[in-house]
């Protein structure tokens, strides 16, 4: 089945890793970005290519305007987008508050906040029937952290995502006539390279206790609710958020 194109954003690790391969399943051709790890990024595409699929990798700083752009005029170049996956995101290592620098935190909300809301108005611009398009999905991923807090751990990335969620909601809402729905999926903690890379290599098995299912979700989990909110048979979904965190 030919979906379209995807545009999955942070694809070559942990959870957008596991979108890009769930969604060349599903028939989406994949276009995912990357920051830095090219040889990643490459095993993602190669993946997807023996199963069949179409994909190509672009490297891009969510947090740079030109390299958005880029990444979706390469997008483009591989037929009709359809869909965006607004996954990059940061966090740094354990912090209070009172710890925080000016420049962490301007580098979170760089990537998480404003590179997502750019990602959204390309998507939007294509999509848009408003703006001659024929519809499409957006699907944004915040954090259980948005709605948790984050204390003494990293408030300010938990902030971002709280941003995340709010920008779902009223985009969904501003564009809902336009034919694009948009949804927000919330995972929890999640066994991924994100926690070692944020200083936190133990940070998974100090959580699952508190964890009501018992276990960290892997990303697979995360990328099946989020490859199915893209899908048709979530067409009557938007504005929602979902939380996929184990009952936490």
């Amino acid at each position: 089945m030919d979906r379209g194109v995807a545009l999955v954003t942070g694809g070559s690790r942990g959870i957008g890793a596991a979108v890009a391969r769930s969604a060349a399943r599903a028939g989406w051709a994949v276009c995912l970005t990357y920051r830095a790890d090219e040889a990643a990024a490459a095993s993602v595409v190669a993946e997807i290519e023996e199963s069949g699929g179409v994909a190509r990798a672009v490297r891009a700083d969510n947090a740079v305007e030109a390299d958005v752009l880029a990444a979706f005029a390469a997008a483009d170049t591989m037929g009709p987008l359809t869909a965006l996956v607004a996954n990059a995101g940061i966090a740094g290592p354990k912090s209070r508050v009172d710890e925080l620098s000016v420049e962490r935190v301007e580098r979170i909300l760089a990537v998480n906040v404003v590179g997502t809301i750019v990602c959204c108005r390309e998507a939007v611009r294509r999509f848009s029937t408003l703006h001659g398009g024929d519809g499409g999905s957006i699907v944004l991923v915040s954090s259980a952290a948005a709605r948790i807090g984050g204390s003494g751990e990293y408030v300010d990335y938990a902030a971002s995502k709280g941003a995340v969620d709010t920008l779902g909601i009223g985009l969904a809402l501003e564009v809902a006539a336009e034919g694009i729905r948009v949804n927000v999926v919330r995972p929890g903690v999640t066994d991924t390279d994100i926690h070692a890379t944020g200083g936190q290599p133990d940070r998974v098995a100090r959580l699952t206790p508190l964890l009501p299912i018992g276990r960290a979700g892997e990303a697979d989990e995360i990328a099946a609710a989020i490859v199915w909110l893209l899908g048709d048979d979530a067409s009557y979904c938007t504005g929602s958020i979902l939380d996929v965190a184990g009952g936490r």
